[in-house]
């Protein structure tokens, strides 16, 4: 009896897998579904128990804007003006030249892609609450701004933090209303959240600011703003919203060969001008449009989006392997002629990072549907890890890792890659975007190099004098001796001299009192060899890679080290209404009698990022780890968090 019944069982297993494997591998449908990942707890990131957030495409009552709903009727009303001759409905302009063979959204089933977040232990009630502070803390420090900018820059792009003044840069749409909607959601500060909604949704668009539009700047700002407020909140008000920034963007993409006009004359566009892509493009403007423009395709059923990015992607994939430095793309690109592969310069900072970083996170984006951005991204960062990165010549002989601009040139025969040893605040995104990539291809090289370079970010920030890390700094690379993996790399105050020397252009026969002198009125700390700009514009890519190393890797020293970057910040930068970016961050000198000299010169300036990016990363770094799991979500590069194709488990059993 017993052998029977031991016997049946092993026949209702063999049964069962087999019924499971048939239901899997039949012939079906598979929509684009959103759910909880299997890995995560039960609670959905708004916290009340279900496993979608309501509303958004995991919803069962979700229901996409496509072409045959009147959602987008009445835009025009609610902007007060119809039919104005200084106004125009961007969807109704006529295009010069139209989309020929359109690029349709991928098909199939999403991947079930690498795991990215570590599993993480449950915390003991002290750290807990320690946590707790740390988090509160960040969001008063981000109501103290939001209750400023609503008093006195309501609707504008940004509030003077000093003077209580506002500015309009980016096309006066209210950047920092739109960059902060996420954030409020994210920290539950509802309220706000909606009568930011309820102002934002009254954003007149139909008007061609006199300025050239920053192409970039509105899509990364506005768009990736819009959809994620939705993404999370499912208030079809922001998805109406980010169909309207969607329609007046591809206007600009209007060109003999769809190619953008990155820096866009709107008012010459809205009278249906022809228009032609620029010769000079910077790498990062032509090719970060591939997460907002997908996710918006997505959610309205409407693939022109994904086709009007796809076209830029397709030619960067076909010239990757025909660059000066095969791998990887220059900073300069000509748009008129599509020639991806001419210039000299190489890096993965300004000018050029977001196109890197949008390779990985489309592939995760698109559930791998797309194997290009995949295959794009290893090769990238392999060559990047080559001959951009290098570990620097450091006083405590840190093993860490920063990465700089490479030129290359002909020497006869010879191709020379020559590397300048400069650092970037803005570059410090790089070691989240390797640890990320380097999870979701299982490149476990890249996600240690992601570590070490989060590891630079943070060595810069803990070695200035106010705990804040410039804008710009240069080292000295460490010679590559033993192995390009770990060299060796002994401190030496006569070679780390020379290399200040050098960097300063001083004099080649200077007095070693002399230049001592000058490296104290340079205020140059050891380990750096010059700092071109010492200003702190109240960045996040370093806590951004701080933020991302520790969902990937769990490492217990990071909480600590983002809180004392958090208080080195917020204790500099605040003022009476809000935060301001400092002028000057080696300036340092407590004890001196003149006041004014003391500590770093604020200025009377916060862009939208500070809310959009800087606080909310900070704030999440303290937040539970399946708040905006990055197993569900990917950031854009104003860390506007965009939900991801994963696979949808109960379309096994449609």
């Amino acid at each position: 009896m017993l052998l029977f019944s031991r016997n049946r069982s092993y026949i209702f297993l063999v049964a069962g897998i087999f019924l499971f494997l048939f239901l899997a591998i039949r012939k079906r449908s598979y929509r684009y579904a959103y759910v909880v990942d299997p890995f995560q707890s039960s609670h959905g990131s708004d916290g009340t128990g279900d496993n979608f957030l309501p509303g958004s495409s995991g919803d069962p009552n979700f229901t996409p804007i496509d072409d045959n709903t009147n959602d987008n009727a009445n835009d025009s009303d609610q902007n007060g003006e119809e039919g104005t001759a200084d106004r125009v409905q961007w969807n109704k302009l006529m295009p010069n030249y139209p989309v020929q063979n359109m690029h349709q959204l991928p098909k199939g089933s999403p991947q079930w892609l690498p795991k990215v977040q570590k599993f993480f232990d449950k915390e003991s009630a002290v750290d807990r609450q320690v946590r707790f502070e740390r988090r509160d803390a960040v969001k008063k420090a981000f109501q103290r701004c939001w209750n400023s900018y609503r008093k006195h820059a309501w609707m504008s792009d940004e509030i003077k933090p000093i003077s209580g003044g506002k500015s309009d840069v980016f096309g006066g749409w209210g950047a920092t209303l739109v960059d902060s909607l996420d954030t409020l959601w994210i920290m539950g500060l509802k309220d706000e959240f909606n009568e930011a909604v309820e102002a934002a949704s009254k954003i007149d668009l139909s008007k061609a600011p006199k300025d050239k539009v920053n192409v970039f700047e509105t899509n990364i700002r506005y768009l990736g703003g819009f959809l994620a407020a939705y993404d999370l909140s499912g208030d079809r008000r922001l998805l109406r919203k980010a169909t309207e920034v969607g329609e007046m963007l591809y206007v600009a993409f209007d060109t003999p060969n769809r190619m953008p006009m990155t820096r866009w004359d709107a008012v010459a566009a809205s009278r249906n001008e022809l228009q032609t892509a620029d010769e000079s493009v910077l790498l990062a403007e032509i090719g970060t449009f591939s997460l907002e423009f997908a996710r918006l395709s997505l959610l309205t059923k409407d693939p022109k989006w994904f086709d009007a990015a796809n076209r830029i992607t397709e030619l960067l994939f076909k010239q990757q392997d025909s660059t000066r430095l095969p791998g990887m793309w220059p900073v300069i690109v000509n748009a008129r002629t599509t020639e991806f592969n001419l210039h000299n310069d190489f890096t993965i900072g300004a000018m050029a990072d977001s196109w890197y970083e949008y390779l990985p996170k489309t592939h995760a984006l698109l559930g791998g549907l797309v194997p290009s951005y995949a295959e794009m991204y290893g090769k990238a960062m392999d060559a990047v890890i080559k001959r951009n990165v290098f570990r620097p010549m450091l006083p405590d002989n840190a093993d860490i890792l920063v990465s700089g601009l490479v030129s290359v040139s002909r020497s006869g025969d010879n191709t020379v890659y020559s590397l300048k040893p400069e650092g970037q605040h803005l570059v410090c995104f790089a070691g989240g975007m390797l640890a990320l990539g380097g999870k979701l291809i299982e490149n476990q090289t890249h996600v240690s190099v992601g570590e070490k370079l989060m590891d630079g970010c943070v060595w810069a920030y803990m070695n200035m004098p106010v705990g804040i890390m410039p804008e710009t700094f240069t080292m000295l690379p460490c010679p590559l001796s033993t192995s390009p993996e770990k060299p060796s790399c002994e401190f030496s105050k006569s070679k780390w001299k020379s290399a200040v020397q050098k960097q300063l252009e001083a004099p080649k026969d200077i007095s070693f009192a002399a230049l001592n002198t000058l490296i104290a009125e340079k205020h140059i700390p050891k380990g750096f060899t010059s700092l071109p700009d010492t200003r702190y514009i109240l960045r996040p890519e370093a806590i951004e890679s701080v933020f991302i190393l520790y969902r990937t890797t769990g490492r217990k020293d990071l909480p600590a080290k983002a809180w004392k970057m958090f208080k080195a910040i917020e204790s500099h930068t605040k003022t009476e209404l809000a935060n301001a970016a400092l002028s000057d961050i080696t300036r340092y000198d407590p004890d001196n009698e003149d006041e004014s000299k003391r500590y770093p010169e604020k200025t009377d300036s916060m862009e939208s990022f500070w809310l959009g990016e800087t606080l909310k990363y900070f704030y999440l770094m303290f937040s539970e780890p399946d708040l905006i799991s990055l197993d569900e979500w990917v950031f854009n590069t104003e860390a506007h968090p965009l939900r991801r194709l994963v696979p949808d488990l109960k379309g096994l059993f449609d």
